[in-house]
């Protein structure tokens, strides 16, 4: 450190700064101690560091499954923003012992504190949450044991059913996620507010798991529906294969729009209307806000915006 400071012209503390990503340091002085590191080939020594601070710059992801789309855009998201931070990242799937477990094994790391991620929520709320362990929760209502980063999850399926009301049709059919998710009552909640704004009448959502599969086995439960809104785009693709199945052509006979805008949603047949989630800003608000907590500062709530992404699904001719 003392060779990085001679090399830039600053103090050591400015140095040890800008190793922890301090803001309080002008970006010029940072950019020039930064190049020096470079030249020197200086690596901060997270066991030496975690010695003198008693933090290890390890934060950890509690999981339920990698499996889903959302949840491995989201540790990418959450890992490079880490990354940004010079924070490690352990990563904890809640298996059959449940979240308490997760939680022990991320502290039996040193963990500075967690973020937990969409499933994993509903189980972090209905426990008794660590103390010594600052969390960030991923969608979730209020609670003031934990910071919560989410999208706006309500506000997204209000565009969608607007979109597809605006369209001419009667009503919207939804597609709904799990009973228990937040992230899918959010986006019934929406759903439903923007039919009452127009009058429309409400038919009872029928309900998938997520997965492609169980937007297929849901569609045969649509009937005669002209629109549909789909809760997330993996069932949305279930949905579009059901109805080529039955002969129903999409857009003409049934307008769909789902929600994420994955990867691949505009190469589905016919590309789709989605809602897009901002995933890698997800990620860099959870980390912010998990290092704001391990630095002393308060709880605090955030929602990202989510915005429609018209395509060919919803369009009739």
């Amino acid at each position: 450190m003392a060779h990085v400071a001679q090399r830039a012209g600053v103090s050591a503390q400015t140095v040890s700064r800008v190793a922890n990503g301090s803001p309080r340091v002008d970006p010029a002085t940072r950019a020039r101690v930064e190049k020096a590191m470079a030249d020197l080939g200086y690596r901060m020594h997270r066991a030496a560091r975690a010695l003198r601070t008693g933090q290890t710059s390890t934060i950890g992801l509690v999981v339920s499954t990698l499996a889903s789309v959302g949840n491995s855009r989201m540790l990418q998201a959450i890992s490079e923003a880490a990354a940004e931070r010079d924070y490690a990242l352990a990563v904890v799937t809640v298996g059959e012992r449940g979240i308490r477990e997760a939680f022990a094994r991320l502290r039996s790391q040193g963990v500075d504190g967690a973020v937990v991620l969409n499933e994993a929520t509903e189980l972090a709320r209905d426990v008794e949450t660590p103390a010594d362990l600052h969390l960030v929760v991923v969608d979730s209502p209020p609670d003031r044991r934990f910071s919560i980063v989410q999208t706006d999850h309500a506000g997204g399926a209000r565009a969608a059913t607007a979109h597809l009301l605006s369209l001419g049709h009667d009503t919207v059919h939804h597609l709904a996620g799990p009973a228990r998710s937040f992230a899918a009552a959010e986006r019934e909640r929406g759903w439903r507010e923007a039919l009452a704004d127009a009058g429309a009448m409400v038919v009872d959502p029928v309900r998938g798991d997520w997965t492609s599969a169980s937007g297929h086995r849901a569609a045969a439960d649509l009937g005669a529906a002209t629109a549909v809104f789909v809760a997330n785009d993996q069932m949305a693709l279930g949905a579009l294969r059901a109805f080529a199945d039955s002969g129903r052509r999409v857009p003409d006979d049934v307008a769909v729009v789902g929600f994420d805008d994955i990867v691949d949603a505009a190469e589905y047949r016919p590309p789709l209307t989605t809602v897009r989630q901002d995933f890698d800003a997800l990620g860099r608000r959870a980390v912010d806000a998990l290092v704001s907590a391990i630095e002393g500062g308060a709880p605090a709530a955030d929602s990202v915006p989510a915005s429609l992404v018209v395509r060919e699904s919803s369009l009739r001719a």
